[in-house]
């Protein structure tokens, strides 16, 4: 009997990124003080650290594996569906293709994941500014991890934005990973956007204000394609 409820609450409960822990912890201490010094600071406390405790949730997916799918590298609202460059420092030239953005905001599972199975050739990370990640201008200016997949379709582009409120992106990944679709990538705190960019030919399946699940939403059809150079290359 006591072990069925301890597996129910088990399941019941979403698994917390270990990269919130010490934030959590913080705001759990600065609680127990409050508390003491003065109750209604206290309880406004303990609702922020359960805020930052859903923040870092980190929930398991089910990610959908049919061939030529991209699915949703964030949890949010999808806010472009539109033709840009990709960030010069990837080296994939000024040719505009299918971008595919979606917003995060502080209520957002923010464990992010890659849209399609591929292998990370590139990871840089680009210091600039923290303006609003809903505003376009943010994929030049802000703060930014750019990552190249090399992928069966081609290249992909995944970057992760901070944004207004957002002051650290933490990869997840290496040069040279392989990296299954859905499989974790990064992490932004606290707030921020995910930019995918897909080669020629994809044809996207989320619209603007849809709301999109990381890891199980399919955003792009890519099928049929195939990269420059001999997808054998993709380890």
């Amino acid at each position: 009997m006591a072990h069925g409820v301890t597996e129910s609450i088990r399941r019941a409960m979403v698994p917390i990124h270990p990269a919130g822990r010490p934030f959590i912890a913080m705001f759990a201490v600065a609680t127990v003080v409050l508390l003491v010094i003065w109750q209604p600071l206290g309880w406004i406390a303990l609702i922020l650290t359960i805020w930052c405790t859903a923040f870092f949730r980190n929930p398991a997916r089910v990610t959908p594996l049919s061939d030529g799918i991209a699915v949703a590298p964030a949890d949010g609202r999808v806010s472009l569906v539109d033709h840009a460059a990709p960030p010069a420092e990837l080296g994939l030239g000024t040719e505009p293709r299918l971008r595919i953005s979606t917003f995060m905001s502080v209520f957002d599972v923010h464990v992010n994941r890659t849209p399609i199975t591929g292998r990370v050739v590139q990871s840089q990370h680009r210091p600039g500014r923290f303006l609003n990640a809903e505003d376009p201008a943010s994929s030049a200016e802000n703060e930014r991890q750019s990552i190249l997949l090399d992928t069966a379709a081609g290249d992909v582009a995944v970057v992760m934005i901070a944004g207004l409120v957002a002051r650290r992106i933490v990869p997840l990944h290496a040069i040279g990973d392989h990296l299954m679709v859905g499989e974790r990538i990064g992490l932004i705190r606290f707030g921020s956007r995910v930019d995918v960019y897909l080669p020629a030919g994809a044809r996207p399946l989320v619209a603007v204000g849809q709301r999109a699940v990381a890891g199980e939403t399919p955003i792009a059809d890519l099928a049929g394609l195939r990269p420059a150079l001999d997808a054998t290359r993709i380890g």
